[in-house]
């Protein structure tokens, strides 16, 4: 078969089998009592990552490294940019601040960390073993404040008793298929990927940061879509976020702790690619936190940042001489976006501590 069609069979391969994942694991949430938002915030977030985690995993074990880092990497400006960008074009996106106000704060977190740890190009093994006890501790709180809520709801609606739903066996078999889905066709894509990218004379970290991250986050696009177009916008935005923090503390922590002597980093990711992640990431600001909205406008602000930043890979790629500038111009556009993003967020705070106390004289 040819390299595109290992590309695209296995494309095909990891939608199929992480739709059977997040439809199996969802099931089983919601058995343990953990509510369908938490569930979009986390297992349905973590299992349209599976597609990430099993691509990258097979990277390093096939001795191409770079690629997975391009990957998590590519994907989380992806998830940002293009995602969210693509979601406010149908609908403005607003979100209960209750909701995420530690999940953004968390995912900027994560991309810092990553990107100090990466300060010596590097990612070491102990590096990638703290990240991944990170992700532990984060979704062992989750789950704890979701079932604590969850009690909390059932003790104030009277209602104790637990709806029924889908044996427990089904969720298991959908689980292990769509498992094994990811596998197979991670397997085929990386083939695929390694092997257009040889031929063209393209390196495997550009084919990371641009086919192989696209490629795996189609199913975070396909849930963020949909979950705008029927107007649950905190599904949207909640599967971003939760993506976002899994592809750093599980798929780096784990491929950094399992590979030996680390992962590197090309200087490239750490002077470019790793700010352009943190700088999109600050720029959810004013929607996770201050209870802010994207707006159409600003929508096509973040589709016009990621044209800039895939412009620049481009121009990477081919060596052009105007690299330099180009790579100053598409910072300098991001950069005041994430500061637009923090002025907005200290005005609506100011605002709030301003206005006076309703009903009151």
């Amino acid at each position: 078969m040819s390299s595109v069609g290992l590309l695209i069979l296995g494309l095909l391969v990891l939608v199929v089998g992480a739709e059977f994942f997040v439809r199996g694991a969802s099931g089983l949430a919601s058995r343990i009592g953990i509510s369908p938002l938490v569930v979009g915030l986390t297992v349905v977030a973590f299992g349209t990552s599976a597609p990430e985690l099993a691509v990258s995993l097979s990277a390093t074990w096939k001795g191409t490294p770079d690629l997975a880092v391009g990957n998590v990497v590519g994907s989380n400006i992806f998830n940002v940019l293009f995602i969210l960008g693509c979601a406010a074009l149908i609908t403005p996106l607003v979100v209960e601040r209750k909701l995420i106000r530690t999940e953004v704060p968390i995912m900027i977190g994560a991309a810092l960390a990553l990107w100090l740890m990466a300060s010596d190009q590097r990612v070491q093994r102990s590096e990638g073993i703290v990240l991944f006890a990170a992700l532990v501790i984060y979704i062992s709180y989750a789950v704890f404040a979701a079932r604590r809520q969850a009690r909390a709801d059932a003790r104030a609606d009277g209602n104790v008793g637990r709806a029924d739903h889908a044996p427990v066996w089904i969720g298991c078999v959908m689980l292990a298929a769509g498992f094994a889905g990811i596998l197979v066709g991670s397997n085929l894509f990386v083939r695929g990927a390694t092997d257009i990218a040889t031929s063209l004379g393209v390196s495997d970290l550009i084919v990371g940061l641009t086919i192989v991250a696209a490629g795996t986050s189609l199913p975070e696009v396909a849930t963020s879509l949909v979950a705008a177009i029927r107007g649950h916008r905190d599904i949207a935005i909640g599967n971003v976020v939760g993506s976002n923090i899994f592809n750093v503390f599980c798929i780096l922590g784990l491929t950094g702790a399992l590979t030996d002597g680390g992962l590197p980093v090309f200087q490239s990711v750490l002077s470019f690619d790793l700010p352009v992640m943190l700088a999109v990431s600050i720029a959810c600001l004013p929607v996770f936190i201050s209870g802010c909205g994207i707006s159409r406008g600003e929508a096509i602000a973040l589709l016009v940042g990621y044209v800039a930043y895939t412009g620049y890979l481009v121009f990477d790629a081919s060596g052009h001489d105007d690299l330099a500038l180009y790579s100053a111009v598409t910072l300098w556009f991001v950069i005041p976006l994430a500061g637009i993003g923090i002025l907005r967020t200290a005005l609506a705070w100011w605002r709030r501590r301003a206005r006076p106390p309703t009903g009151k004289r």
